[in-house]
């Protein structure tokens, strides 16, 4: 958001994010963390469909955004359209007039984005030549790092490898980041 609103705790006008649109728009201030509602007539609003898979779901959210909010593929959105759960997002496409990797709020027509406060790891554990597989749900923060030890349905095991959304192999990564985890048994 631009940087017009004056925050009440650095008594500076910086850069807010918007948290809730509605009545007044509840914003935190990118300088010092502080949340607080600004009346929202001072800003005019877009009108976004954002649509947010998790796991095997997707949910399509109607949410108002500032007009001139900058959207970028792989920036975070919180999505909260009054009715439902809030959601934590990483926006993975943006369509404008063509897909483009940003674009300002009042030219996007439909945002992609995957949830990433709740996250699906799919875990490999093997012994003997026998490989099992897992699913498991946890906070996207949650790090996962090779050489810790882990225990799913009864079954300890030690993690060996872990490959990355970026292609790479990480020696620890946050939940959010990571493609497949792979574990010895103990």
């Amino acid at each position: 958001m631009e940087g017009d609103i004056t925050c009440p705790v650095c008594n500076y006008a910086t850069e807010h994010t918007v948290l809730h649109a509605g009545r007044d728009l509840v914003v935190r201030c990118e300088a010092c963390g502080t949340v607080h509602s600004v009346a929202s007539h001072h800003m005019r609003m877009a009108p976004l469909k954002v649509i947010v898979s998790s796991g095997p779901k997707s949910r399509v959210y109607r949410v108002s955004v500032p007009h001139n909010d900058m959207l970028s593929v792989g920036s975070e959105i919180v999505v909260d359209d009054g009715r439902s759960d809030v959601v934590v997002a990483e926006v993975t496409a943006i369509e404008a007039d063509r897909r483009v990797n940003h674009a300002t709020a009042k030219d996007v027509r439909c945002v992609w984005a995957r949830a990433v406060d709740d996250v699906v790891v799919k875990i490999s554990v093997y012994r003997a030549g026998r490989t099992r597989s897992f699913r498991i749900m946890t906070k996207g923060d949650e790090v996962f790092a090779v050489g810790d030890v882990r225990e799913i349905d009864g079954i300890r095991y030690k993690i060996v490898k872990i490959k990355g959304r970026d292609g790479g192999f990480p020696e620890s990564s946050g939940a959010r980041d990571i493609v497949r985890v792979w574990g010895r048994q103990l």
